[in-house]
């Protein structure tokens, strides 16, 4: 313990006592007695990363593998600012993440003095982009606003916190708490779901016949009651960002085959007289902006009461945990569910169906799924940016078997993916991380590729090379008459890159060879780069809307 403790010392132990054993950043003028601080008191691992853009994401990404709070360092100013689209999506996302940024001297802030790094209402900025901004003012508040802060973060629904710390405040000498000695963060406990919303959502649930659940990410802990529903004859989609709660595996699970597109779905969706949605915000980027016409006979479980009737109307909410009220209905209606003769065989039937529907749309990618699939460890890491390729088959067909392997920017940004995926690779457990992006997003953040390679992490890149930005492409040939504006950018040649970071390279010029040359990469330890060479394998056909509906196949 140092002779003189101080408000850096009581960050660097305050993150160890909450469980935290990594953080992402840059060190910089304002905030090196904090990382000073962590050096010393050897507690975690720092991770320097190229960017604070790239650092937010890999907090985050991190913070989604883990289920824990993930932790970013920034300086003031332009280095807070970078971090700003890292906070924007982890708020989208629900991570809880706690960014700790620096800040001029006390006799200097809000006065507009020019000193450097000094921007107008910093922390304004930051309450604007994430779920609230602190400042710490003096050493003695220290320890009650990085408490706050924490349990903010953490607390459903968890997103984004930051804490301002003053220069002059980091150096600042203070009484060590006694509390960190046994320290626990006071998080408050699940909310249980009143029981007479428990009683009225049974009554609905049992007077249903065909009842489906729609699960978010907000259910991501509640995969065993899920399950429990699905043995008593529910149906169930996921979100995009609530896959994998219940193994993609099951029969009765669609996954993030959740509509938009698939006339087959969407007709289901008709016959079904109770859906029920559990800890998802029905977002309209899902749901075709509303366009996509879900049961009426709709009931919603939400721990945020702000999601009553946020986006589709419903006959039933229940305000409460999501892993709780589940079981508490599994509870009430177990022997009791009277599901119709033929209805989870139907739906068995709709998901063969309606797979092999959408497969039939990707023309040369259309087995690229299965392929990965069959090579990618089952417990693996799938982090993808956005990209056509992962809007399509990465999203819908690559079957996920734990939420916590699903990452991706559920804010639909371009360029995260990587850096999302870097971050996942330094959570606890050594897992594989497989990375899919495009060569637009691959090369907006192309300097964390070193990151990656600076701390040796187990990571398959693969980038979906068609040149340009295919997405956009689509969109332009729907929209703007077919004119193609700006949509192709100069990058680097990929294995000349992957030769200058000291990587493993394979290319993939034929479709068939994707699933054999992506095993090499993902057997070999350490970072490793495949591109595939869209050009040589053809477009990626447009998808609903830019191009046309999933026609129903037949496939029994």
């Amino acid at each position: 313990m140092p002779t003189t403790y101080t408000v850096s010392d009581l960050i660097a132990e305050f993150l160890n006592a909450c469980g935290v054993d990594t953080a992402f950043g840059i060190v910089s003028v304002h905030n090196i007695p904090m990382l000073d601080a962590l050096g010393r008191h050897n507690g975690m691992r720092f991770v320097a990363t190229r960017g604070e853009l790239g650092a937010g994401h890999m907090a985050d990404g991190c913070a989604r593998a883990a289920g824990g709070l993930g932790v970013l360092f920034t300086s003031t100013g332009p280095g807070a600012a970078n971090a700003v689209g890292g906070l924007v999506e982890a708020r989208f996302a629900g991570t809880p993440l706690l960014h700790i940024t620096g800040q001029t001297s006390t006799r200097f802030v809000d006065r507009g003095m020019g000193t450097v790094h000094d921007v107008p209402d910093q922390l304004g900025m930051l309450r604007s982009t994430g779920k609230a901004a602190y400042r710490i003012r003096s050493a003695q508040e220290a320890f009650g606003i990085l408490t706050r802060a924490a349990v903010e973060a953490l607390s459903a629904p968890s997103g984004p916190v930051s804490i301002e710390v003053p220069i002059d405040i980091q150096r600042a000498t203070v009484a060590r708490p006694e509390a960190l000695d046994a320290f626990v963060l006071p998080l408050p406990a699940p909310h249980r779901p009143a029981e007479a919303d428990i009683d009225r959502l049974a009554a609905q649930v049992l007077g249903a016949r065909r009842p489906m659940l729609w699960l978010g990410n907000g259910a991501s802990a509640a995969g065993p009651a899920a399950k429990k529903l699905l043995d008593l004859g529910f149906g169930m989609v996921t979100s995009w960002a609530g896959r994998g709660v219940v193994s993609e595996d099951h029969p009765q699970n669609l996954g993030g085959l959740n509509g938009q597109g698939m006339p087959q779905i969407e007709a289901f969706y008709e016959t079904v007289d109770l859906m029920l949605v559990v800890g998802s915000r029905l977002r309209g980027h899902e749901t075709g902006e509303f366009s996509v016409k879900l049961p009426k006979a709709l009931a919603q479980i939400d721990i945020d009461p702000l999601a009553d009737g946020r986006t589709y109307a419903n006959r039933c909410f229940v305000l409460g945990d999501a892993a709780l009220t589940l079981e508490a209905l599994a509870e009430r209606i177990a022997g009791k569910m009277q599901v119709e003769p033929g209805y989870v065989e139907e739906f068995k039937t709709l998901k063969r169906r309606a797979r092999a529907s959408f497969r039939a749309t990707l023309g040369p990618y259309a087995d690229f799924a299965e392929q990965l699939r069959a090579v990618t460890p089952q417990d693996a890491v799938w982090a993808r940016d956005i990209t056509i390729n992962n809007s399509t088959w990465g999203n819908k067909l690559f079957p996920l078997h734990d939420p916590r392997s699903n990452i991706y920017p559920v804010g639909a940004g371009i360029g995260q993916g990587m850096c999302l995926g870097i971050g996942a690779a330094l959570a606890p457990g050594g897992r594989k991380v497989v990375v899919m992006t495009g060569d637009g997003g691959f090369f907006l953040n192309l300097a964390e590729l070193w990151t990656a390679v600076q701390e040796n992490l187990d990571i398959t890149i693969l980038v979906m090379n068609d040149r340009g930005y295919g997405v956009i492409r689509h969109i332009q040939d729907a929209t703007a008459g077919g004119r193609r504006r700006f949509d192709t950018v100069l990058g680097p040649d990929i294995e000349g890159l992957a030769a200058l970071a000291g990587i493993p390279f394979w290319r993939v010029d034929r479709p068939e060879d994707f699933g054999a040359l992506a095993a090499k990469a993902i057997a070999t330890r350490g970072p490793t780069l495949v591109e595939i060479n869209m050009t040589a394998i053809g477009d990626h056909p447009p998808y609903f809307p830019y191009g046309p509906k999933a026609v129903p196949v037949d496939h029994d």
